[in-house]
């Protein structure tokens, strides 16, 4: 992926304590790793194209993502795995 950066994000001001679910809840810092075989994060800083992901149209579709890329329709991969011309490119992508 992209990396962590500490101390970052966001978090709901002191009146709003109460509504937080972290305080709430009291949820721990999770950080969990992108699976080895996605590419999202090369993709994201645009070393590679969606096409170019080694699992693009395969094993990761909309309906079995591997990647943050293509879990929502505004994901780069699920952007172009819908609306590109993957047709032009001969990628094996299933059809809907």
């Amino acid at each position: 992926g992209l990396g962590f950066i500490a101390q970052s994000g966001l978090r709901l001001r002191e009146a709003f304590a109460p509504w937080d679910a972290e305080r709430r809840f009291a949820v721990p810092g999770i950080r969990v790793a992108d699976p080895k075989a996605c590419q999202c994060g090369e993709v994201l800083k645009g070393v590679l194209k969606p096409w170019e992901c080694k699992v693009f149209g395969t094993a990761c579709t909309p309906e079995t993502p591997i990647g943050t890329c293509m879990v929502s329709s505004e994901g780069a991969c699920a952007a172009y795995y819908s609306f590109g011309r993957t047709a032009q490119l001969r990628i094996p992508v299933r059809s809907a």
